[in-house]
């Protein structure tokens, strides 16, 4: 059986699933910065949320009512993260989710929270509560790209994508937004991100689905190491396809499963491409060792703020990188065994500069947009990538104005 995957610049609609956004005035003046999701009856979700033991009052909140209910709308604001906000915190997002609740005639546990922004500064309840009525009105199914302009922050364009999966004469449609532009480091999501598809699926398949394909996608990018107090990543299933449930043993399962993790994978390499401040999109390859060590070395050649202005500068000054992979906390690396590359130029063999090494070859290729550090640690035949991006001087500037 073959499938088909065929990719969208625009985001396709997803049926079953209606989006609306709102001017609330939270931050930004003149542009939307509320978002509601609306989910049909049959849909099933599931989410992952950050690791920081700091989270945000909204992800206090949707891990509990993710565990409680299933969802029908997923309530998105920018400009203030509602974290580290204390109990008053929890008060105005439980306002928020009931006021939803009420107007749409749900439970208030069926309402998931998702807040970016400013960390420690209260939301209120206010505005966003004023704009329940339009929100309500002007559900479409087509306003994918409008949803993603509303919870954006330092971001510089909205990020969306669409796959339109074709297998054994049935399609499905994937689609997803996500923010995400600084603050973006492994450790669940690394951002907001909402990914749909009209295809059943059972809530144990659909759960595995979501840990696999943030596992080999967002967890595999990192901007500056650090982790927000709000990162949150849903992936529905409207099942507005016809047919049995997905399970993995379902003939179509792989096919589905391959249309999701292109849609997150799109969106992960485009929050890297739109880091604050990047020029450079960087690929970081570690060959011959397992995944975890490979990981280790990969992030550390990726968070070495040594390495990321070299990448700015286009200076091929590759002891840095030697010097990162040299560094990284893995018992098992035999520095004899290492070699680097930088595109088809080779700065390493096993351990010592190469004797081809050519700097001018290296220097185009530091001169690119798409770079690929290539780092071979062992024999085996395991490869491990990373994605990152480069350190500028608009990356300092950015996050010192970020509140001004």
């Amino acid at each position: 059986m073959t499938a088909e995957f065929t990719t969208s610049d625009e985001p396709r609609p997803v049926a079953g699933i209606r989006l609306a956004t709102a001017a609330a005035g939270i931050r930004y003046a003149d542009r939307d910065d509320v978002l509601l999701v609306e989910l049909s009856p049959k849909t099933l979700s599931s989410a992952v949320f950050t690791r920081n033991r700091f989270c945000a009052a909204p992800v206090v909140v949707a891990r509990e009512n993710l565990s409680a209910s299933t969802p029908r709308l997923l309530v998105f604001n920018s400009g203030n993260a509602n974290a580290g906000t204390g109990q008053q915190g929890l008060s105005d997002v439980r306002d928020i989710t009931g006021a939803f609740a009420a107007a749409a005639n749900c439970a208030a546990d069926q309402v998931l929270p998702f807040s970016t922004g400013v960390i420690g500064e209260r939301l209120g309840s206010e505005k966003i509560c004023a704009q329940i009525p339009s929100l309500l009105e002007r559900l479409s199914e087509s306003s994918w790209g409008d949803g993603a302009a509303a919870v954006m922050t330092t971001d510089t364009v909205p990020k969306t994508a669409s796959v339109r999966v074709s297998v054994d004469g049935t399609n499905y449609q994937v689609t997803g937004f996500c923010k995400g532009s600084g603050m973006i480091h492994p450790d669940m999501a690394t951002m907001l991100a909402f990914v749909a598809t009209d295809a059943p699926i059972t809530q144990d398949y659909l759960d595995t689905l979501l840990q696999d394909s943030v596992a080999s996608t967002f967890n595999r990018i990192t901007i500056d190491g650090d982790t927000s107090t709000n990162d949150s990543c849903v992936l529905s299933a409207s099942a507005a396809v016809d047919g049995e449930p997905l399970t993995p043993a379902h003939p179509h399962a792989k096919a589905v499963a391959e249309g999701i993790r292109q849609v997150c994978e799109s969106l992960a390499k485009a929050a890297v491409r739109d880091g604050e401040g990047a020029t450079k999109f960087v690929e970081i390859v570690v060959e011959g060792i397992n995944e975890k060590d490979a990981l280790v070395v990969a992030n550390t050649v990726a968070l070495s703020p040594l390495v990321k202005t070299a990448l700015f500068a286009g200076d091929p000054n590759w002891g840095r990188i030697l010097a990162a992979v040299g560094r990284a906390p893995v018992d098992a690396l035999d520095l004899e065994q290492v070699s680097i590359w930088l595109g088809d130029c080779q700065i390493v063999e096993r351990g010592e500069p190469c004797p081809d090494y050519d700097e001018q070859q290296a220097a185009a290729v530091m001169s690119h947009e798409d770079i690929t550090i290539r780092i071979a640690v062992g024999p085996g035949p395991e490869k491990t990538r990373v994605w990152t991006c480069d350190f500028s001087y608009d990356y300092v500037r950015i996050n010192a104005e970020y509140r001004s």
